[in-house]
């Protein structure tokens, strides 16, 4: 980062220095990573808090300390409000000083594969930061925005919320030159009352953007094709719908790769990217769109998105040999479960299996939405479907209503991976979907230390 003075950091986060000057090489708001010439913030959170570690702080080389509570040190120490808060505001002063293209993604699901994408499509041009991991919260994008140095050309920042307020207090700081919503479903809606409520807080990415920054919709999302935004920029993305400005034609899979054509006011673009299901290619679209946008060459963008690889457990695809896995036990949501069933249905396997956990957060509308679920899978032509945990049931009955008759439900996850490796045959594939509290990364661990597979 570039060096900051403590006088002009107390300005940024309403505090006030009188002391002699310091200058600020790095900051940290966990003592494991200070460095000499750090400012440690204090973070206090519901397990930690980051006022205990003051003294420490100091000992591994802190030059100051923001707190808001009282703490014994001999470091210059800026007294503010909320730490929280101030946090966020000396990153949003920070960001000020980058004059560079910084695009905003929000969205109910596929924020963190659109991000990547776009931060691909970027770096055919700029040197480009994106947020790393899930740091899109109060306190994770402060992290991302405080990377930026004097190299930075561009930046993808990931924005997550759970409650109103929430985007607009990240976007009042970040200040986005562009804003993408990818789409609008019904994660977190148990805080927000219904997909009305969750657009309306995806919009609040519009209250950090100034008028001229242009927007970026999904035009194939029921919710977001409707939005009318007079005197903004607003440019639609899509697969199907015909009101998009970048829309993907003739789609074909081959193996574990998607060809498509994207078609736009500039003409058409043969794009190839290294994974499957439609919504990467709504999310390679949405990235293609951006940069065009940000005056980077059709082809250049094209050749970039040819690299995708998937953060986390994100829809990773791996080959065991003699059958593939699908990881995607992150988060689940029904729009991105419906999404990884897409993925499973379209690779070329004889027999598709599905195993599913829990979707949580999703309150008094847990039953049915784990219903459509369930009856989407049998639709879809899932071979066999393995559910884990008390909501998963709802998927089990669904799926038999449907008319899928290998369907098994598990309390035990020992007992789900021995029915499991009863089903997998030569050329099996298997989805591994469910909300990152059901920890579903353990059965994977599991299969592949029975299978004898090695894999990060």
């Amino acid at each position: 980062m570039k060096e900051l003075s403590l006088s002009l950091i107390a300005k940024a986060v309403g505090a006030v220095y009188q002391g002699e000057e310091v200058m600020i090489h790095s900051i940290s708001t966990d003592t494991r990573t200070i460095e000499k010439g750090s400012l440690f913030i204090a973070i206090e959170g519901e397990t930690f808090d980051g006022h205990a570690f003051a003294r420490q702080a100091q000992e591994q080389g802190a030059a100051a300390l923001i707190c808001h509570k009282p703490v014994v040190c001999s470091v210059p120490v800026l007294y503010v409000k909320n730490t929280r808060d101030a946090y966020l505001a000396l990153a949003g002063y920070y960001r000020s000083l980058f004059h560079i293209p910084l695009i905003g993604v929000t969205g109910s699901v596929g924020k963190t594969t659109t991000k990547d994408f776009i931060a691909l499509a970027l770096s055919a041009k700029y040197k480009t930061l994106k947020t790393e991991g899930n740091f899109n919260n109060e306190i994770g994008m402060p992290k991302t925005l405080l990377r930026l140095d004097e190299s930075t050309q561009a930046a993808v920042i990931e924005m997550g919320m759970n409650h109103f307020g929430e985007i607009h207090a990240l976007v009042m700081q970040s200040k986005p030159t562009m804003g993408v919503i990818t789409n609008i479903g019904v994660s977190h809606i148990e805080n927000l009352g219904s997909r009305d409520g969750i657009l309306k807080a995806k919009l609040e990415i519009l209250d950090g953007m100034e008028p001229t920054a242009p927007l970026l919709l999904n035009a194939d999302n029921d919710k977001l094709s409707t939005v009318s935004l007079p005197g903004r920029k607003v440019y639609y993305f899509a697969v199907h719908s015909h009101k998009a400005d970048f829309k993907a034609e003739e789609v074909q899979t081959t193996g574990a790769c998607t060809h498509f054509l994207i078609c736009y006011a500039g003409g058409t673009q043969p794009v190839t990217i290294p994974t499957v299901g439609e919504h990467n290619v709504l999310n390679a679209v949405c990235a293609f769109a951006v940069g065009v946008l940000n005056g980077i060459e059709p082809q250049a963008v094209a050749d970039k998105l040819k690299e995708y690889t998937p953060s986390g457990r994100r829809q990773k695809i791996v080959n065991c040999g003699t059958f593939t896995v699908i990881e995607d036990c992150y988060n689940a949501s029904p729009d991105s479960m419906a999404a990884a069933i897409g993925t499973l249905t379209h690779l070329p396997a004889d027999k598709k299996i599905a195993v599913l956990a829990d979707m949580l957060e999703l309150g008094e509308y847990a039953k049915q939405l784990h219903e459509k679920v369930g009856a989407f899978c049998a639709a879809s032509g899932v071979d066999v479907l393995l559910a884990y945990g008390e909501n998963a049931r709802a998927y089990c009955e669904a799926a038999k209503a449907g008319g899928m008759r290998q369907v098994m439900h598990f309390e035990n996850k020992q007992l789900l991976l021995d029915a499991l490796l009863e089903e997998i045959d030569t050329n099996s594939a298997v989805l591994f979907k469910g909300s990152h509290g059901m920890h579903l990364e353990e059965t994977i661990g599991a299969l592949y230390e029975r299978k004898g597979i090695e894999n990060e």
